[in-house]
């Protein structure tokens, strides 16, 4: 299946990373309603997730978002280094970095509620330090494409990538919220539009996610992926649909796990995969993934290399 894109050589993050604030419960409670966490704790997550994924299958990273001084900026700032991830700017010194609680349910599934800081850039002109040239592959988010302001300042620049240039855009579950004004100009800029099927139908109206995939696609040379969570995922390139299944897993939190399956897929075109090939790649990674408490669980290299050895 086509696109391949242009040849990538390293991953900028134009995005967000925060601290989840993550706390396990058996389910949420009724609206006014309390429930006890069974455990909590805070640890790196948002942007960082895509980013781990991408760093531990071998991608070199540039973080290009934001970062505050703070506990959290700190917390932020030490889980990047760790994982090998270069950072373009200096902490803000007017603001901590954001973060979201980060609730998951005995069935592995999660709520958010975010609060945004330093990682959201709102000056003027922020987003043109970002270097891009050929070789690169351009991650945005949708967190940043929502906020007033800065997400239309982002959106222009990514729309005006130079050729050579791989743009990558996950629309997040805040979709609904970011104008069309700059949607539209990225969809027909980029080279991959990923979302997952609740995504997918706010942005098209299509209950189906192989009609949504279609919909989705703004041009021939672009292509679309649609997660549809245990089930693997869609690829569409023009009227094509592929469907790419997952290995079965027992899920103990889906926390990052599109994350994972976006920095692993953009890892894989690097390494010379087809996308079909590099979805199945990705989708190994992301159901791995869900295997394990907590919001950075993408596994290395060697990890999933050798857990799909030993997948029927």
């Amino acid at each position: 299946m086509s696109p391949q894109g242009p040849p990538i050589r390293r991953l900028v993050f134009a995005g967000e990373a925060i601290v989840d604030l993550v706390m396990w419960l058996p389910a949420l409670p009724e609206r006014g309603g309390d429930v006890i966490a069974t455990s909590a704790g805070p640890a790196v997550g948002g942007g960082f997730n895509v980013m781990a994924a991408a760093a531990r299958q071998g991608l070199p990273v540039l973080y290009a978002g934001g970062h505050g001084r703070g506990p959290w900026g700190d917390l932020v700032r030490s889980a990047l280094a760790a994982e090998g991830i270069a950072v373009l700017r200096p902490p803000d010194r007017r603001t901590d970095t954001g973060f979201d609680v980060a609730m998951v349910e005995r069935d592995g599934e999660r709520t958010f509620v975010t609060s945004l800081g330093a990682e959201t850039l709102r000056e003027p002109g922020s987003w043109d330090a970002v270097p891009a040239g050929p070789g690169d592959a351009v991650y945005l988010s949708g967190y940043g494409l929502a906020a007033a302001g800065p997400g239309a300042a982002l959106g222009k620049r990514a729309a005006a990538l130079p050729d050579g240039v791989l743009l990558f855009v996950d629309p997040g579950p805040l979709v609904a919220e970011i104008p069309p004004g700059v949607l539209g100009p990225l969809r027909d800029r980029c080279d991959w539009w990923s979302c997952n099927q609740r995504e997918a139908l706010l942005s098209t109206g299509a209950a189906d996610p192989a009609e949504a995939a279609r919909r989705l696609v703004p041009r021939d040379q672009s292509g679309v992926i649609v997660r549809a969570a245990a089930a693997g995922c869609l690829l569409a390139c023009g009227n094509r649909v592929t469907r790419v299944a997952a290995p079965q897993v027992e899920p103990v939190d889906t926390t990052g796990a599109g994350d994972t399956h976006s920095g692993v897929f953009l890892t894989a075109l690097a390494d010379g995969l087809t996308p079909a090939d590099a979805a199945r790649r990705a989708n190994a990674a992301a159901a791995l993934s869900t295997t394990r408490a907590g919001p950075a669980t993408s596994p290395t290299r060697a990890e999933l290399d050798a857990w799909l050895a030993s997948v029927p």
